[in-house]
């Protein structure tokens, strides 16, 4: 059972008020068992893993390693790794878990890595990571100097997964919850840094989620925004007819220049362009932890430089602003 009571406090100091009236309503909602078949299947197998003393926890390698003193017996890897593997699909890591490793879909560290030198340093800050899987990226912000990190997730199983890790890992300043940013109250003003990667194009409305992402910044505090983008000039923006790369859910992908310019039209200051990245096979796969179609599958077969619809193919943009 995760303690909350740290993070009522981190809210109250960050003048989240509004937050925190609602939040255990709202944790109370999102882990109802009546309301998620699977739930309670998930809790069980958490309950069922022991809490393995460890001799390392380190947060700033490509995996995140949880080193146990004692290393497991064959047994006990074989039982371990079952029970990790019953929380499929592993989308988000790395991991290095008592000796299992988790070779997840993404390798998360690499887009990790293309922004971690450009962000404001994150020590002692309050950060939110908007649409967090699994909490990889959380960890790595811990890992980083962070004071405390909140990660979002509206998908139950991610954050499953984060609480098996925290069990493992013990106590620590580090949150995910079962919501999306929709259920935060409007105003709240409160975090130094809100990274939103791989969001902005799953959302019906852009701009609302760019002031969305704006509303819940101190002023000044840093935005990290990364999200889908096409080659192109000012105002071009791509509405896929239907799928793209096999999504559903995939409704605007701008340029760069046009993504700078709806930043700006939402007020925010200072921004900047600091990656931009075409996805390869490499970085998202399919695995033995995520063994359903990946981004191979979405591509042409004979033109990897285009989705299955004839889009083009997956690229990525990492921008930079502050909140006015």
């Amino acid at each position: 059972m995760i303690d909350y009571t740290p993070l009522y406090t981190a809210l109250l100091d960050a003048k989240a008020d509004a937050w925190v009236s609602i939040l255990p309503k709202q944790l109370a909602d999102g882990f109802d068992v009546t309301k998620h078949g699977t739930l309670s299947e998930w809790q069980t197998v958490i309950e069922s893993i022991p809490q393995y003393p460890l001799s390392q926890r380190l947060l700033n390698n490509f995996a995140i390693q949880l080193a146990p003193v004692d290393d497991l017996n064959s047994s006990e890897l074989d039982q371990f790794t079952h029970q990790l593997k019953s929380l499929h699909p592993w989308r988000k890591g790395p991991y290095d878990l008592m000796g299992v490793t988790i070779d997840t879909e993404w390798r998360s560290d690499w887009k990790w890595d293309r922004l971690k030198d450009h962000i404001a340093p994150l020590k002692h800050r309050l950060v939110l990571d908007v649409g967090c899987g699994n909490g990889y990226h959380c960890w790595r912000m811990l890992g980083a100097g962070a004071k405390m990190v909140v990660g979002i997730d509206p998908m139950l199983l991610n954050v499953m997964q984060f609480h098996l890790l925290k069990k493992l890992y013990g106590e620590a300043p580090i949150y995910v919850l079962p919501l999306g940013i929709e259920d935060m109250p409007y105003g709240l003003k409160a975090f130094d840094t809100v990274f939103s990667m791989g969001v902005l194009y799953h959302r019906r409305s852009p701009l609302d989620h760019l002031y969305e992402l704006r509303d819940s910044l101190r002023s000044g505090g840093e935005l990290v925004l990364e999200t889908l983008v096409i080659d192109g000039g000012l105002n071009e923006v791509l509405v896929p007819e239907d799928r793209y790369a096999m999504m559903r859910n995939v409704w605007f992908l701008p340029t760069c220049d046009t993504l700078i310019s709806w930043l700006g039209r939402c007020g925010f200051k200072n921004i900047r362009l600091v990656d931009v990245t075409t996805t390869t096979i490499e970085e998202q796969r399919s695995t033995e932890w995520m063994q359903f179609q990946s981004l191979k599958d979405f591509l042409k077969p004979d033109d990897s430089s285009l989705t299955y619809e004839g889009y083009p193919a997956p690229k990525r943009a990492i921008i930079l602003a502050n909140s006015p």
